[in-house]
C-alpha cells in the first residue's frame, strides 16, 4: 500500500528540473552533454547587488524578517512598478516570496476553490498547470500555434470562458515561447475581461526586461484591469538572481493580505540578505542590464538562424526571453537511426542519446508539436548544440 497522499501521487514531476538533473548525471558519467533545458542566465549577479548583500550581512540582518517583506524592500517594488509599468502600488499591496514560483502558488492557494476554472493561453510556464491542480482548480488549455505567435485571439478567451471561469494565467515575454503581447493585443483580451468582473488575471512578468521588442506594457496598466490583475515578478531571470530566491506580487491589498497570511503558515518571510540585495536591483535603472540583453538578443539572432537550416524544424522569431521554441512535428512517425519518433517527447529524449543535447519536450508546456531550448549560454556551445542536432536529424530517415 502506498503511504503518500494522493496530492503527491498526482503531482507530476517538473519536466524541466527532471531533464536538467538527467542532464547533470549523464556528465557525471563522462558524457558530453550540452545542457539547453535549464532556464537560467549564465551571467554572474552584477556587483552592485553583491556588494549590497554583503552591506547588509555586516549591518547585521540574520534575524527573522516581515512575513510580507522588508518596508524598504516594499517600497522600492512600488517605484519599480511606477518607473518600469506605470503602476500605481502602495506597500500594503506588495508580498514578497522566496521566488516568483512560490508567489504564484500562494496566489492559487488563496484564489482558487475546488473546480475553478483557470485559462492558460499554451505554451504555458510547466509549474502553472501543476500549481493550479494542486489548489483544487482546473486547467483550461487555450492552444496557439507558431503561425499565431503562440499568442491567443480575443475570441479564443471569449471562448474559453465559463461560469465556473475564476482566472487567467499568462506570462509575457512567455516562457517558452518567447513571445511578447504588445499593448494592442492586451488592451484586447482586456476588452473581452471587463465583461467578467470576477474573473481575476495572472501576469507573470519575470522576463520583463529580457525583452527585443522595444516596448513593454504590463496588462494591469490597460485602464480597468489594475483592479483584478495580480503582477508576478522578480529578480531571478533579469538580475541572474536565480539562487537568490526573490519574487514579489502586486496585488488588490485584499489579495495580498491573504496571500501574506498563507505565507505565515509556509514559510514565513523570505531570506534577509537576498531582500537587502533586492532592494538595490529593483532601485536600478534596467539600462545596467543591457549588456546581458544584447548578449541574450545576439544568442537569440544565432540560434534562430540555426535552426533554419535544419531540416524539418519550423520556427518563429520570439521577442523576448531566452528561449526558442521551434515545431518538430514533421518529425513524428518518422525513425532516425533506429528510433521511432512518436511525439515531442521521443524526439528530446533521441536529441539526448545521439546528439547529446539536452531539451524539454512541449508536452510539459501545453504544446505536444514543439520543444524548447534555452539559449542562456555561451555562443560556442549553441553553435555546436545546433551542429550536433543538425547531424542527428538529418541522418537517414526510414518512412514508419
Amino acid at each position: 500500500m502506498n503511504p503518500l497522499s494522493d496530492r503527491i501521487n498526482n503531482l507530476s514531476t517538473s519536466q524541466t528540473l527532471a531533464m536538467a538533473a538527467l542532464a547533470r548525471e549523464l556528465k557525471a558519467q563522462g558524457r558530453d552533454i550540452i545542457s539547453l533545458s535549464l532556464g537560467e542566465p549564465d551571467f554572474n549577479t552584477p556587483d552592485f547587488v553583491k556588494e549590497a548583500a554583503k552591506k547588509a550581512i555586516d549591518e547585521n540582518y540574520s534575524t527573522y524578517t516581515p512575513v510580507e517583506g522588508y518596508l524598504e524592500l516594499k517600497e522600492a517594488v512600488c517605484r519599480k512598478f511606477k518607473r518600469d509599468n506605470n503602476l500605481e502600488y502602495k506597500p500594503s499591496q506588495i508580498v514578497v516570496s522566496t521566488g516568483a514560483k512560490q508567489s504564484l502558488y500562494n496566489i492559487a492557494q488563496v484564489m482558487l476553490n475546488e473546480g475553478d476554472e483557470v485559462i492558460l493561453p499554451a505554451p504555458y510556464w510547466v509549474s502553472y498547470f501543476e500549481i493550479i491542480k494542486l489548489s483544487g482548480g482546473t486547467p483550461i488549455e487555450v492552444p496557439t500555434t507558431i503561425e499565431s505567435d503562440f499568442k491567443i485571439t480575443p475570441e479564443q478567451l471569449e471562448a474559453a470562458i465559463t461560469s465556473k471561469t475564476k482566472m487567467m494565467w499568462f506570462s509575457s515575454p512567455c516562457n517558452p515561447s518567447g513571445s511578447v503581447y504588445n499593448r494592442e493585443e492586451l488592451t484586447a483580451l482586456a476588452k473581452v475581461l471587463e465583461k467578467y468582473p470576477n474573473i481575476y488575471v495572472v501576469s507573470d512578468e519575470i522576463y520583463e526586461h529580457i525583452n527585443f521588442s522595444g516596448t513593454f506594457c504590463s496588462i494591469a496598466s490597460v485602464p480597468g484591469m489594475l483592479e483584478k490583475t495580480i503582477t508576478v515578478n522578480g529578480v531571478a531571470k533579469a538580475f541572474a538572481m536565480t539562487g537568490w530566491r526573490i519574487g514579489y506580487i502586486g496585488a488588490p491589498e485584499f489579495i495580498a493580505k491573504a496571500c501574506t497570511k498563507i505565507q505565515g503558515q509556509v514559510t514565513s518571510g523570505a531570506n534577509s540578505i537576498a531582500q537587502r540585495a533586492t532592494i538595490a536591483a529593483v532601485d536600478a535603472d534596467p539600462s545596467v542590464l543591457k549588456y546581458m540583453v544584447d548578449a541574450f538578443h545576439s544568442r537569440r539572432d544565432l540560434v534562430v538562424g540555426l535552426i533554419k537550416e535544419i531540416p524539418g524544424m519550423k520556427i518563429n522569431v520570439p521577442e523576448g526571453a531566452f528561449y526558442v521554441f521551434p515545431d518538430v512535428s514533421s518529425f513524428f512517425g518518422k525513425t532516425l537511426r533506429g528510433t521511432k519518433i512518436n511525439n515531442a517527447g521521443d524526439f528530446s529524449m533521441y536529441l539526448l542519446a545521439e546528439a547529446n543535447v539536452a531539451t524539454v519536450t512541449g508536452e510539459a508546456f501545453g504544446n505536444p508539436n514543439c520543444i524548447r531550448f534555452s539559449y542562456a549560454t555561451s555562443e560556442d556551445l549553441l553553435k555546436e548544440a545546433m551542429r550536433r542536432i543538425k547531424e542527428a536529424v538529418t541522418t537517414t530517415e526510414v518512412p514508419a
